[in-house]
């Protein structure tokens, strides 16, 4: 659907060039939930307006549904933007437009007849839960509300894509995570491709199918949501899911680690492990295995669970105790299960 080939966008800033995006390449599927995720500054925002070219890229190829957008004319631009609708984080609404004035507004401007909006505006507002509001006006609703009238402004002009440029930045958790629900069901019910922008991993976490990570204008990581939170590879990666699965280990555990080292029987060694697991792993009794058949002694330090996309996953710190060999032995059988292992120093941790 999406294919972003050696994207560059350089601005002209006050001390000189200004690098934003570098050799951006990306590939997104058709009917997928696609997150962008970055810290401020990171080029998330250049990259998601380079897609319907409100910003031109200084070089490459943007190809949406087969086409280079950047070898349209302007009327053919102008053409293919009404197939890619945007969200904005600020709503964008017009004060002096009711409800239903706001989401009719692209197709009085395409040159709709009346009859022709109402049979489309009225759908999208029972879709987006507003059709008890269509002659409110934005300053008598709230901010969840309002941005419901923005995606469903978006969803005017039947677009086949959808860019969401930090839509729930500005709302309260329990908003955010009913607009995120009507993204996915727009997304699931209308097949339209969905691509996210925000530097929140629990916005990533809750309706992504796929992640990007960007960092400093280059793709730092990227691939299935499950495997970059159980595997996250670059720091930046692991600084960001650590708001849902803490990367470091508080203090009283690595306290108690050192408390188990001091008590080793003769002969043995110890490891602090961090293990991290998903899908079935989650559900066999993997570390049963361990104490019965390699007579190891493991006390569970700290973990938690969690689902994404209908799939569990978690992360777990435990202390492995017993002869050296059946610890290699155990971290083998648990990576051989699909468990993402990391040994802990306990006094670098």
């Amino acid at each position: 659907m999406i294919d972003l080939r050696g994207i560059t966008q350089i601005y002209q800033g006050p001390s000189g060039p200004v690098e934003a995006l570098r050799g951006i390449d990306l590939h997104i599927t058709p009917g997928e939930v696609f997150g962008i995720i970055g810290r401020s500054g990171a080029g998330k925002s250049s990259l998601v307006r380079v897609i319907n070219l409100l910003n031109r890229p200084s070089s490459g190829q943007v190809l949406v549904a087969g086409r280079d957008m950047t070898q349209l004319s302007d009327s053919q631009l102008r053409a293919a933007r009404r197939e890619i609708g945007m969200v904005f984080q600020h709503f964008n609404l017009l004060s002096s437009r009711t409800v239903y004035g706001n989401a009719a507004l692209p197709l009085e401007l395409a040159g709709l007849s009346a009859a022709e909006i109402r049979e489309r505006v009225g759908p999208l507002l029972e879709l987006v839960g507003l059709s008890h509001l269509a002659d409110r006006y934005p300053a008598q609703i709230s901010g969840g509300q309002k941005q419901r009238v923005g995606i469903a402004r978006a969803l005017a002009s039947r677009p086949k894509v959808l860019l969401s440029d930090e839509a729930t930045s500005a709302l309260d958790p329990e908003t955010t995570r009913s607009i995120l629900d009507l993204l996915r069901q727009v997304n699931r019910d209308l097949g339209v491709t969905v691509v996210l922008i925000t530097h929140q991993m629990q916005v990533i976490k809750q309706i992504a199918d796929r992640v990007a990570v960007i960092d400093a204008g280059r793709i730092a990581e990227m691939g299935s949501v499950i495997d970059v939170f159980t595997r996250p590879r670059e720091s930046i990666t692991k600084s960001l899911i650590d708001e849902i699965v803490p990367q470091e280990l508080p203090a009283s555990v690595l306290a108690r680690v050192r408390q188990l080292a001091a008590r080793l029987a003769p002969g043995h060694s110890g490891q602090l492990l961090r293990l991290s697991y998903a899908g079935e792993q989650a559900y066999e009794p993997i570390l049963s295995h361990l104490i019965r058949e390699l007579g190891l002694d493991l006390s569970i330090l700290h973990g938690q669970i969690d689902e994404i996309q209908q799939q569990t996953f978690g992360s777990l710190a435990l202390y492995a105790s017993g002869p050296m060999a059946r610890i290699g032995a155990a971290i083998d059988y648990l990576r051989g299960h699909g468990v993402a292992v990391r040994t802990v120093d306990v006094n670098h941790d």
